[in-house]
């Protein structure tokens, strides 16, 4: 038994898969036709104690770590959730990380417990129209005047940007010459700073993206998250949890896509007997079992290793590649099981294999992810 599976998280999940059943599932399809989640369901998961997983109780957090986090993510998606579900529900994993870290009690009070106690939305926001994977190509540019900044740019494929209160924004501080990255924190409801468009998306339909434009927007020296020029390392710092996060969703996805399709073949009937009475069809749901469970071994392994503080950059790269290639295969083979009916809104298999397209790419394109092993192996 691995530290994933403990009595503590076995009751977390229970937790998580009655908060899913309960509050999400009657709703999922309604919610991705609209294209955004409700904000009461960020506080109905903060009352249940969802929502601050991973966060610490002295900032308004539920306590647990990357592990807990993780357990959380797999339940949602296995009890028929989605990645884009998690990807909008729990976008302040990626937008408080860098506040908290900093400790920054002013910042803590004013955006951290708020947002995990689900009354605000987080946002970050990192990724440029002309930038892609480059960070350190950042041209959104934060000119110091007196007690402010004064922020000029654009940031694209926001994750809840439509929705968000506030936006943890990369910034180069030292323009035109670049390279001196650091945070801001942007209230939305700032003058300049606008959503440009919403953005529509091959899948994760119910979680809202955004294209954000920033016009002279003045920003308080106080919203800055640590030392000026120390954007960049905060980034790099939180990847790993980003990436295993994404590496989750994947395994899950798939994990989940594996029980659809032998529950589907154990009760379609083709020519007089059912779908999984051919070795073909059996052959296919073991290869689609086998390569499901070795991408949670391993993703599990490095997350325990980042967890008790190990520098594994290039395991973390492994496990998101490993667990999305093990997806794809998944997702697509389970589509293909199901047959016509796979291919209509009407079946779940069809929302996970739009939604598992995106894990290969946020969070670190499964190309930079080669790059990183690349280096990791001396090349």
């Amino acid at each position: 038994m691995t530290t994933v599976d403990t009595p503590e998280r076995r009751q977390l999940r229970e937790l998580t898969r009655s908060f899913v059943t309960r509050e999400v599932l009657p709703h999922l399809s309604d919610w991705e036709r609209a294209g955004e989640l409700p904000r009461s369901l960020h506080e109905t998961a903060a009352k249940v104690g969802l929502l601050g997983i991973g966060f610490p109780e002295s900032v308004g957090g539920s306590g647990g770590d990357l592990l807990d986090s993780m357990v959380v993510t797999e339940e949602i998606i296995r009890s028929g959730g989605s990645s884009g579900l998690i990807a909008a529900l729990f976008t302040h994993g990626i937008a408080l990380p860098h506040i908290v870290a900093a400790r920054d009690e002013a910042l803590i009070e004013r955006y951290v417990r708020p947002t995990l106690a689900g009354t605000m939305i987080g946002a970050l926001a990192i990724t440029e129209p002309d930038g892609g994977s480059d960070v350190a190509g950042i041209r959104t540019c934060a000119v110091r005047d007196g007690d402010h900044y004064v922020v000029n740019g654009a940031k694209t494929y926001i994750t809840s940007g439509v929705r968000a209160d506030f936006v943890t924004t990369a910034v180069c501080t030292d323009f035109p010459k670049s390279g001196s990255l650091s945070l801001l924190v942007i209230d939305k409801g700032t003058p300049g700073c606008t959503v440009g468009r919403r953005l529509e998306k091959l899948g994760w339909h119910c979680s809202d993206t955004a294209e954000l434009s920033f016009v002279d927007v003045r920003v308080p020296v106080t919203n800055r998250v640590g030392p000026e020029d120390t954007g960049f390392l905060a980034i790099m710092q939180q990847f790993a949890a980003e990436r295993l996060s994404l590496a989750t969703q994947a395994y899950a996805t798939a994990q989940r896509c594996v029980d659809l399709a032998v529950r589907w073949c154990r009760d379609r009937r083709t020519f007089g007997r059912p779908l999984v009475g051919r070795q073909v069809v059996r052959h296919r749901l073991a290869e689609m079992h086998s390569r499901t469970e070795a991408a949670r071994a391993y993703v599990h392994e490095v997350a325990e290793r980042v967890a008790a503080g190990q520098p594994v950059v290039t395991e973390v790269a492994i496990a998101k590649n490993v667990a999305v290639s093990a997806c794809d295969f998944v997702v697509d083979a389970a589509l293909q099981l199901h047959g016509g009916f796979g291919y209509l809104r009407d079946a779940e298999v069809e929302r996970h294999y739009r939604d598992a397209r995106l894990l290969g790419i946020g969070g670190g394109t499964t190309e930079i992810m080669n790059e990183i092993i690349a280096k990791g192996m001396g090349l």
